[in-house]
C-alpha cells in the first residue's frame, strides 16, 4: 500500500486543468441557459411541461425507482458483512482524514436537504394533514405520531442514503484508484462499455445529464434557503422580506461555500462541515434537554419500530395501493430527488473515503447516517408534533398549502429561549446549503475537469453559476425553482440508468479489490 502522500500521485495531476470535456461544459450550461430563457419566454408553460413530465414519470417509473433503491441498500448490506468488506478502499495504509471529520463531511452534504426544509415540516405533515397511506390513524390522534415519524424516516433514512453512495462508490473507488480512470459519473459504466465510454459523445453525454440532475437537485435549496432566511429575518429582525433581502442572503451563501470549495477538502469543505456538526449537536442537545423529552424519546422508539416493522409496506407503497398524487408528490419525488444526486454524491464519497474499508464506507453512509438522520427529524419534527398537540403552535393552513420554511421557523420560536433557537436554526440552515453548495460545487469541477483536484478557477466558476441560477429564478418568482425541482424527477430516469449497473459491478468491485489484497482468492 501507499504511504498516503499526494504530492505524486497521478490522480491528483489536474492542479491546472482547464474547464474539460467540452460535452460536459456545454450541455450542462446550455441547460442553464435553455431553462432561464425559456422560464423567460412563457413561465406558464414551461412549468405545464415539466408538469407532465413529473407525472409520467411517477406513474410509469415510480416502482422501477423504489425497487433500485431497495436493491441497492440490501445488496450493499451483503457486501458489507461478506469478506470482501475488510477491503481497503484506493491502496493507503491510513485514511486521509479522521473518522470524525469524515462523518462530518458525509453527514452534512448528504443530509442538507432534509436538515433544511423538511425535518420540521414532514412529520408534522403527516401528523395533522395527511395520514400516511401505510397507517390507517386518524390524523392529530396520538395513534398517528409513530406513522407520521415512521414515513419521513422511510424518505431520508436507509434506501435514501444507500443510493447516495454505497454500491456506485465501490465502483468508483477501483476503477479509479486501481485502474486508473477519472471521476466522473462515465466510470459507473466503464465494467460494461469499457474504454467506449470514457472518450468522446457518448461518455459527455452520460457525465451532462448527471450534472443537469445536480443542478436541478441544488439550485432549488439554494433559492429556498434565501426566501427561507428571508422570512425568518423579517418575523426576528423586520427586516423587508423582499427580493433584495433574498439576494443579499444569495450573495452570502454563495461567499460563504464558493469560499470552502475553492479551498478544497481538506480545508474549507471539511472545516464548514465541522462547524455545522458541532452547531447541529448543540441545537440538538438543547432541543432533548430542555425541550419535551420523554415526548421525544417516546416518539423515537415508536416511529423507529414502526419504520422497521412496516419497512417493506411503507417501501413497496404503489399508485395502485396509495393516491397517486400523494406517491408522486412525497415518496416518488424524494427517491427521484436522491437518484438524480446519486452519481455526484457517488464521487464524492469516494473521493473522501480513500483509505477506509469497504465495510466502514457502507456502515457509516448507509447504516449510522440514516440513523443519525431520524434522531435529527424527531428532534425537530417531534417537538413540532408535541407542540401542535398542546396548542403552542398551528401548522395546519401552512403546511396543507406545503409552506416547510415556515414550520421550521414556528417550531424553532416554540422551543425554549425561541427567539435564539429561530436564530441559531437559521444560522444552521445556511451552513447546512453552504456544505451541500461547496461540496456540489466541487464534485461538478471533477466532472467537468476529469481530475479530483480540480482547478480553482473550474470550482469558483460552478459554485458562482448555482447561485446566480437561483438568484434569476428568484427574481422571476418562486415557481421557476419549483419547477426545476420537479425536472430533477425526470432526470431521474436516464440518471437511473447509470446507477442500475452498480447493482452488480459494485460487489464485483468489492472483491476484486479484496482479491488485489489476499483476503479472498
Amino acid at each position: 500500500m501507499s504511504n498516503g502522500n499526494s504530492s505524486n500521485d497521478p490522480h491528483r495531476a489536474g492542479m491546472n486543468a482547464g474547464l474539460g470535456d467540452p460535452w460536459v461544459l456545454s450541455i450542462s450550461v446550455g441547460f442553464v441557459l435553455l431553462f432561464v430563457a425559456f422560464s423567460v419566454y412563457d413561465v406558464d408553460l414551461l412549468s405545464a411541461v415539466v408538469s407532465s413530465g413529473f407525472t409520467w414519470t411517477a406513474q410509469y417509473l415510480g416502482s422501477f425507482f423504489q425497487l433500485l433503491l431497495l436493491l441497492t441498500f440490501f445488496i450493499a448490506l451483503a457486501v458489507c458483512i461478506s469478506p470482501a468488506g475488510s477491503a481497503v478502499m484506493g491502496d493507503l495504509d491510513k485514511p486521509e482524514m479522521s473518522t470524525f471529520k469524515w462523518i462530518s463531511i458525509i453527514l452534512c452534504t448528504l443530509l442538507a436537504g432534509g436538515g433544511v426544509f423538511f425535518a420540521a415540516g414532514e412529520p408534522v405533515y403527516h401528523f395533522i394533514a395527511q395520514t400516511p397511506p401505510a397507517f390507517d390513524a386518524e390524523v392529530g390522534t396520538a395513534e398517528a405520531i409513530k406513522g407520521a415519524l415512521a414515513q419521513s424516516f422511510m424518505h431520508w433514512g436507509f434506501l435514501a442514503w444507500a443510493i447516495l453512495g454505497s454500491l456506485t462508490s465501490l465502483v468508483l473507488v477501483n476503477a479509479h484508484y486501481v485502474k486508473g480512470q477519472p471521476l466522473q459519473p462515465r466510470t459507473l459504466l466503464y465494467p460494461i462499455f469499457g474504454d467506449r465510454v470514457m472518450k468522446g459523445a457518448f461518455g459527455g453525454i452520460v457525465d451532462s445529464v448527471c450534472v443537469i440532475a445536480v443542478v436541478a437537485g441544488t439550485v432549488g435549496p439554494i433559492g429556498f434557503l434565501a426566501t427561507q432566511v428571508a422570512y425568518g429575518a423579517n418575523v426576528l429582525f423586520g427586516l423587508p422580506d423582499t427580493f433584495g433581502t433574498q439576494l443579499v442572503v444569495l450573495i452570502a451563501l454563495g461567499a460563504i461555500y464558493v469560499t470552502s470549495a475553492v479551498t478544497g477538502i481538506h480545508r474549507g469543505i471539511q472545516i464548514l462541515s465541522r462547524l455545522n456538526v458541532f452547531l447541529a449537536m448543540g441545537i440538538a442537545a438543547f432541543i432533548f434537554i430542555f425541550g419535551p423529552t420523554l415526548f421525544l424519546v417516546n416518539a423515537w422508539t415508536q416511529g423507529f419500530g414502526e419504520y422497521i416493522s412496516s419497512f417493506f409496506a411503507m417501501s413497496t407503497m404503489t399508485t395502485e395501493t396509495a393516491p397517486g398524487w400523494w406517491m408522486k408528490w412525497w415518496t416518488v419525488f424524494f427517491f427521484a430527488w436522491f437518484l438524480g444526486y446519486g452519481p455526484l454524491m457517488a464521487l464524492f464519497v469516494a473521493r473522501i473515503s480513500r483509505g477506509r474499508t469497504i465495510r466502514q464506507m457502507i456502515l457509516a453512509v448507509a447504516v449510522a447516517a440514516p440513523i443519525v438522520t431520524t434522531v435529527w427529524f424527531t428532534l425537530l419534527g417531534g417537538s413540532g408534533i408535541y407542540y401542535q398537540i398542546n396548542g403552542a403552535i398551528d401548522l395546519q393552513e401552512a403546511l396543507t398549502n406545503f409552506q416547510f420554511d415556515v414550520a421550521t421557523l414556528t417550531v424553532a420560536q416554540a422551543l425554549p429561549l425561541g427567539g435564539l433557537m429561530a436564530f441559531l436554526i437559521l444560522v444552521l440552515t445556511t451552513i447546512f446549503v453552504a456544505t451541500t453548495g461547496d461540496s456540489m460545487s466541487y464534485t461538478i469541477s471533477m466532472v467537468a475537469s476529469g481530475h479530483d483536484d480540480p482547478n480553482t478557477g473550474v470550482r469558483a466558476f460552478w459554485g458562482i453559476a448555482l447561485a446566480v441560477m437561483a438568484g434569476i429564478l428568484l427574481y422571476m418568482g418562486a415557481g421557476q425553482i419549483s419547477a426545476l425541482q420537479q425536472f430533477i424527477v425526470i432526470t431521474a430516469i436516464p440518471v437511473s440508468l447509470v446507477l442500475l449497473p452498480s447493482l452488480w459491478t459494485g460487489p464485483q468491485a468489492a472483491y476484486e479489490m479484496a482479491r488485489n489484497q489476499g483476503i479472498v482468492r
